[in-house]
């Protein structure tokens, strides 16, 4: 007797009740992350009474801002140049404002800045540009290209070399772009030392700013997807139009959080496709299959 092969659609059964059964974890695993997130408190910022000295210090975030890209300053090298010059309508820039000779927490700032860039897999000068600019009308190209060489050496990307810039400037240049971007700071006589906010602000390729993350220290997972958002998904690879759908800015938390709305969407879209491409598949293998037919046994 010639044995008869078991029918297909028998033995696809198993594989849709398995593909359907991972398909459900999966959105069960989602709804339980999106109920922890939701669940998470968000944590404003506290207010406190600054002393008189640091009054008026502060930043305003002036989104949609544009600084005027004929500001004059000069670069490490010690040539002029002017501020529009960085903007070359594509890669965003992470503009960050401090002074070299601060005592206390510049320095942190920019050694936060740099290690977040050594945790990232992109390198200034190819995804975005990293703009340094001196407050401090007295500080020097020289300086500027000592910290340079420092903080590179620290990155350990030297072909960041010709993407992160280090600037100085006149008291008129510097006044201008603070302004434009809502930095305030005040110079304490008796300290002898600037008061002044920390933040890094990204503005678009265009020169627009984007995005403020006040700080010192930075997730390079947030400086990341702001870069993303500025660039409006075009820095990194195309996936990154995902990451900006599905992640959001709260500003009370300083971070990205996941945006609860458009992952469901997401979710749920890609959930649909998947069925689709699963059924169609199988469809599709059933029509060009051969049905066995089954004989009669002769007998004798």
């Amino acid at each position: 007797m010639t044995a008869l092969r078991k029918p297909y659609r028998t033995r696809t059964r198993g594989t849709t009740r398995r593909f359907l059964s991972a398909l459900c974890a999966c959105i069960v695993s989602g709804a339980t992350v999106l109920a922890v997130v939701a669940a998470t408190p968000a944590f404003g910022q506290s207010t406190h009474a600054l002393p008189p000295q640091f009054e008026g210090i502060g930043l305003d975030q002036r989104l949609g801002a544009e600084p005027p890209r004929d500001l004059v300053f000069r670069n490490e090298e010690g040539d002029e140049v002017a501020l529009g010059q960085y903007f070359d309508g594509k890669r965003p820039v992470l503009l960050t404002l401090i002074y070299h000779e601060c005592p206390t927490m510049c320095n942190m700032v920019l050694h936060g800045l740099t290690e977040t860039l050594k945790e990232m897999p992109w390198t200034p000068g190819d995804q975005f540009d990293v703009v340094t600019v001196s407050f401090n009308p007295r500080e020097t190209p020289a300086l500027a290209a000592e910290k340079k060489a420092m903080y590179l050496n620290m990155l350990g990307k030297p072909e960041a070399a010709d993407g992160w810039h280090f600037l100085t400037g006149e008291d008129a240049s510097i006044a201008a772009l603070t302004e434009a971007v809502g930095f305030r700071y005040n110079w304490i006589e008796d300290e002898q030392i600037y008061a002044h906010p920390f933040t890094l602000i990204f503005l678009s390729g265009e020169g627009t700013v984007m995005r403020y993350m006040p700080g010192i220290q930075f997730a390079p997972s947030d400086v990341r997807a702001a870069l993303i958002e500025v660039s409006e998904g075009r820095a990194g690879s195309p996936l990154n139009r995902v990451l900006l759908y599905c992640l959001q800015y709260d500003p009370n938390a300083n971070s990205y959080v996941l945006h609860a709305v458009n992952l469901m969407k997401f979710s749920g879209g890609l959930a649909v496709v998947l069925l689709g491409v699963f059924f169609v598949a199988i469809r599709r293998r059933g029509a060009h299959r051969t049905w066995p037919t089954t004989t009669p046994t002769p007998t004798a």
